[in-house]
């Protein structure tokens, strides 16, 4: 796959999923905004890639919100495996402290075989947070608590999200065409 196709499948994945779900209320915002950016790596390993993030992070505390709010850095081949993702997430968010951004931009992790602990792999709710690449979302703390003072109860997003999943079952997500390369 080029990059088109990459940030095309991820913008599928947003308009159905994410938005189109309303699995995150917030974002609607910004996508018909066009503050999200969405970059794809190419980096060839690890160090590479942490080196990108180490761009991304500071791009993003330094640009507008007004121009780009939030970041998605895609990585489609690196992480295939969920278990290998999951252990560079503490990598990745101890970048956070060491530009200086703790409290100021989060990271929130998806992969096309994200897993919670304690759920198995193939129950609906892990698809809160399934997308068709591993991709790191790079979040403004601030554009989070302005987001939460509209959507007061912000806390319950997450359960709602579970029960819309289960509600439409495996049958009703494919049913939704996200790109295949989400898809088991």
């Amino acid at each position: 796959m080029n990059q088109e196709q990459i940030v095309a499948a991820t913008r599928i994945w947003l308009e159905k999923a994410v938005i189109g779900l309303n699995l995150c209320p917030f974002a609607k915002s910004v996508y018909v905004k066009n503050q999200i950016r969405i970059v794809v790596s190419t980096a060839p390993h690890l160090d590479a890639f942490l080196e990108e993030l180490d761009r991304e992070l500071d791009f993003l505390a330094a640009a507008s919100p007004e121009e780009t709010d939030t970041t998605l850095l895609v990585h489609p081949t690196l992480f295939p495996d969920f278990m290998a993702f999951n252990d560079m997430l503490d990598i990745a968010d101890a970048a956070l402290p060491e530009h200086g951004l703790d409290g100021i931009l989060q990271i929130a992790p998806f992969h096309p075989d994200f897993q919670f602990a304690g759920t198995a792999a193939d129950e609906i709710s892990n698809y809160t947070n399934r997308s068709p690449y591993p991709t790191l979302h790079l979040i403004r703390e601030s554009s989070i608590a302005r987001a939460v003072e509209s959507f007061p109860e912000a806390a319950t997003i997450y359960e709602r999200n579970i029960a819309v999943l289960q509600e439409l079952g495996q049958a009703g997500w494919d049913a939704l065409g996200i790109p295949a390369a989400m898809r088991k």
